[in-house]
Order: C-alpha cells, then sequence, then structure tokens
C-alpha cells in the first residue's frame, strides 16, 4: 500500500421529502467535506428519499432508476468538480420487474469505478425489503478507487461475517457500509439500547477480525409508516473504526452530521502482523460453513 492515511467523510442525514431535496443536501455536504480536505465521501443507505420498504406497494417501483442514470449524471459531476471518491446508495431499475439495492463508486474524475449490489435482503417488521430487491448477483468484490480497494457492502450485509471475510480476502482496504437501521419506537429504552449496541458491536467486530477499518453511515429522523403503523426511529450513530475496533469518530443518534476524520492506513499491516487471523484460519475445516443449518 502506498497511501498511508486518508481523510474521509460520513454525511449522516435524514430525509428531506424529495429527491431533489435530498440530493441538494447531499450537494452541500459533498462540498463541505471536500473544504474540509475529504478525500473520500460515504452517504446513506437509499439517500433518495424516505425509507419506503416500511409496507409493500407496486407504486414505490416508480422511484427505482437505471444506473447510469439521473442520480448517477448528478453525483458524478460533483465528485468530478470536487474531486471526490464518492460512495452512494440508489434503488436501481435494471429491467422491468428486476430491481436491485445497489452502492455505487464513482472516481474522482466522475466516472463510475464500480458498483455493489445489495446481497442479503431483510424481510422484517418494517423492513420488507424482499418486496422490492432482487438479492445481489455481483458477489463480494472491492471496487478499486485511486484512494484503495473498497470493500462496499450495505446494511443488512452488516451482520454477516462472511461477507466482511470475503471481501478482506479479496484483498479490501476499508470496509464501508451504508445503512438505514432504526428503532421501533414502541420499544422500550432498554430493548432500543441493546439493538443499536449490536449493531455497533457487529460492525467493529468485522474491523477486528480482518485488521481493517470500518466505515458505517446511517441516516437519522423519523419516518412514519405509510400504513399507519409506529413508523422507524432511524438512530444514525455513524462511525469510523480502526483496525483494532477502536472508535475514530462518532456522530450522535438525532442530528444531521458531517463525520470527517483522518485514517492511518498504515495500522492495518500492523495489525496483521501481530494479529494473523487470515494466517491462522483453518480453510480445511470449514467446509460445513457452505450448509444451512448442520442438523
Amino acid at each position: 500500500m502506498s497511501r498511508k492515511s486518508l481523510s474521509v467523510a460520513l454525511l449522516q442525514e435524514k430525509d428531506r421529502g424529495s429527491v431533489e431535496a435530498n440530493l441538494d443536501a447531499i450537494e452541500a455536504g459533498l462540498r463541505e467535506a471536500a473544504a474540509n480536505g475529504a478525500e473520500l465521501v460515504l452517504l446513506q443507505e437509499l439517500h433518495n428519499g424516505a425509507y419506503f420498504c416500511q409496507h409493500e406497494s407496486v407504486d414505490e417501483f416508480d422511484r427505482a432508476e437505471p444506473i447510469p442514470g439521473p442520480s448517477t449524471q448528478r453525483l458524478g459531476a460533483l465528485a468530478k468538480e470536487l474531486r471526490l471518491v464518492v460512495v452512494a446508495s440508489l434503488f436501481e431499475r435494471r429491467a422491468a420487474g428486476l430491481y436491485h439495492n445497489t452502492a455505487v463508486v464513482f472516481e474522482r474524475d466522475g466516472s463510475i469505478a464500480g458498483k455493489y449490489r445489495k446481497m442479503h435482503i431483510p424481510d422484517d417488521p418494517g423492513f420488507l425489503e424482499k418486496f422490492y430487491f432482487t438479492p445481489g448477483d455481483l458477489g463480494f468484490e472491492p471496487i478499486q478507487t485511486s484512494v484503495g480497494k473498497l470493500g462496499v457492502l450495505v446494511c443488512w450485509d452488516q451482520w454477516y461475517p462472511e461477507a466482511a471475510r470475503l471481501m478482506a480476502l479479496a484483498g479490501a482496504e476499508l470496509l464501508l457500509y451504508p445503512t438505514a437501521i432504526g428503532w421501533d419506537p414502541n420499544d422500550s429504552q432498554g430493548e432500543k439500547d441493546r439493538q443499536r449496541m449490536a449493531w455497533v458491536l457487529s460492525q467493529r467486530g468485522h474491523a477486528v477480525a480482518n485488521g481493517l477499518p470500518v466505515l458505517s453511515c446511517n441516516r437519522v429522523g423519523f419516518e412514519a409508516s405509510p400504513t399507519g403503523g409506529a413508523g422507524i426511529q432511524f438512530w444514525g450513530t455513524s462511525f469510523v473504526a480502526g483496525a483494532q475496533g477502536e472508535f475514530l469518530a462518532e456522530a450522535d443518534s438525532e442530528s444531521q452530521t458531517l463525520l470527517c476524520v483522518e485514517i492511518d492506513l498504515a495500522r492495518s499491516e500492523q495489525v496483521r502482523r501481530i494479529w494473523p487471523f487470515l494466517r491462522d484460519r483453518r480453510i480445511d475445516a470449514y467446509a460445513d460453513l457452505l450448509k444451512r443449518y448442520r442438523d
């Protein structure tokens, strides 16, 4: 690795009510990030609008757009103007009746360096994503950029150590997670605390197990349920962790925040030398990982 450090920014935002308003807020955030010296900016999951997966409605497919398309054109132009690598998150219309939850990585010249289609698709109360998204078919392949090899994953992928490991085994230098996750407002405070802490710990564990920095960008704000349910209070808490899981920067659970931090990329090499997890993996004994369950 030739580069020793990297200035990154995470843009923790709320839904502003329309695609145009959300993209305007993102543009302002990207400009501020560039002014602060950021080289890489991570946006939250499905940042163009509300988190529409709280219900199942065919009308919501109207939100999807092709890649390349209008949003990639605008974001690519900003990446080029500001000389930023940008990780965005879009509802991709691949064909009629075929849609993906897709992260798009823009290079500093505005071109699309690559994309990742969300592999793990949840179907839980308030998070009815299987109705909308076809599971990804691009695999766990890092995206090469001018700032390094990015292991981009999306939200529900955060809970799966296999995804993080496969990105690490393919040479990812950072793990990045655009995210949309929050509380059911009816849950007790204790349950809310446990859920958020589990989310943080899971991703910090990926940093530790793979000796890599982790960037996780979540949204904030309350979004009502279209069907009159409890809605979701998104808990923010976007953060950057180092190669031993240490917090380098963390946002709060309520505020729209531009989180900026410098990452020491050389630490991954240092940490992996003293904690050589990749060396000691018993790959000869892991065949049962390909089974759904060991009965």
